[in-house]
């Protein structure tokens, strides 16, 4: 709507210049040739076969002389016109260019960090040094006592060992073996060498044992509560390492042909402005949903400081493979739902609407497949103005009847 404004103004500053003689074509609107219709100023593209009122802006259509003679595919523009209209050409030349692709993705927990803290031994939980979702634990930190009598009574068993090597030390039974086997069924029960050592030390235990994080990371879920029982290996805790985390993103079947398996993705996030990395394709989904037809890519990602937070949405682009192509800057292409084109300067203040095969897109720049040549001067900045004075002055878009 914007660019419908600025045209539709300079359109006005065009008509200026024609009442002050600065102009290159004739005046058609007293030469007697061609159809009659009605247009408005605001609004070039409305054409009418009769007067009236403008069915977008309400104001009055003015009277315009379509012309019968050869047609005239282009634009003729004094040098005023032109500096009116800021209007900017370039030759066109070859570039680098690569196709991209741009997936709409939600960071998650890289699950291959994920670890689940389990009770080795049967008992009841006492006591939860971490009660919360989301607290961190750092590794070594209590977690959880545990009161198990089968765990008593191995820590007695081993106590008792060692009294029996200290004072039948000269018999002929080796203590020391069964001393080692008692410790190491501790050891197997989850005890560390220095909770092993404090018994020996005592010679006393304590009723319930506390059990240490054996990582470090964030609480995701806690599977029991004080008081209640834990069976034989049963998850109490599960702590997440978010130092690198999943991105995983949604792909159409019809777009897997275009993705290297093993490509470098730019990852943007939303919710961080400016803020972006990069990563690598880790992954991609073997089963397609039946449903949906959409495809899961992964892509996996480091996390310092820990910024990014699961759940969080991104931006997933991955570039194809470059190809040395002509191209142009997106804003010099005009493009509607029969085709694309572009206006070409063939003289002085004389341009030509050309229709161009456009293929893949890159940033600003778009590749041009044919229409036009290397060398050819292109309007990069002005193109929708030029194409609207056309309209203006032939009643008719430049694009009517091309094919490609």
């Amino acid at each position: 709507m914007k660019k419908i404004f600025i045209a539709a103004g300079l359109i006005f500053l065009f008509a200026a210049c024609k009442n002050n003689k600065l102009k290159d074509t004739p005046d058609t609107k007293h030469a007697g040739h061609g159809d009659v219709y009605y247009t408005c100023s605001m609004h070039p593209q409305v054409m009418q076969d009769k007067p009236g009122n403008c069915p977008i802006c309400g104001m009055k259509l003015i009277e315009v002389t379509k012309t019968s003679t050869a047609k005239n595919d282009g634009v003729q523009l004094s040098e005023q016109q032109i500096q009116l209209g800021n209007i900017l050409t370039d030759t066109i030349q070859t570039g680098m260019i690569g196709e991209q692709m741009v997936l709409t993705a939600i960071l998650n927990t890289d699950e291959r960090k994920i670890n689940a803290v389990s009770a080795r031994v049967m008992g009841r939980i006492e006591r939860l040094y971490f009660k919360n979702l989301g607290d961190y634990v750092r590794k070594g930190d209590k977690l959880f006592d545990i009161y198990s009598e089968e765990l008593n009574s191995s820590k007695q068993e081993y106590m008792l060992a060692l009294e029996k090597q200290k004072t039948l030390n000269n018999s002929i039974i080796d203590f020391t073996e069964l001393v080692q086997s008692a410790k190491n069924k501790l050891l197997l029960w989850g005890l560390s060498e220095a909770q092993i050592r404090e018994i020996a030390v005592r010679k006393t235990t304590a009723p319930v044992t506390t059990f240490y994080s054996p990582v470090a990371g964030y609480i995701i879920s806690l599977d029991l509560s004080e008081g209640e029982y834990a069976t034989e290996g049963g998850t109490i805790v599960r702590v997440a390492d978010l130092s690198t985390l999943w991105v995983e993103a949604q792909v159409y079947a019809s777009q897997l042909s275009q993705i290297n398996n093993h490509a470098i993705a730019t990852v943007q996030f939303p919710d961080l402005p400016g803020k972006q990395t990069i990563g690598k394709i880790e992954f991609m989904n073997p089963e397609i949903n039946p449903q949906t037809r959409i495809n899961l890519l992964r892509v996996n990602v480091a996390n310092p400081g820990n910024l990014l937070k699961p759940g969080m949405p991104a931006y997933v682009t991955i570039k194809g493979k470059q190809v040395n192509t002509l191209t142009l800057p997106s804003d010099a292409v005009l493009r509607t739902g029969t085709g694309a084109s572009v206006w070409v300067q063939t003289g002085k203040g004389s341009f030509k609407s050309i229709m161009v095969e456009i293929g893949m897109e890159d940033g600003d720049r778009v590749q041009i497949k044919s229409g036009i040549q290397p060398g050819d001067i292109v309007v990069i900045r002005g193109a929708y103005l030029l194409n609207s004075e056309f309209i203006f002055k032939q009643g008719a878009n430049p694009m009517e009847g091309m094919k490609m």
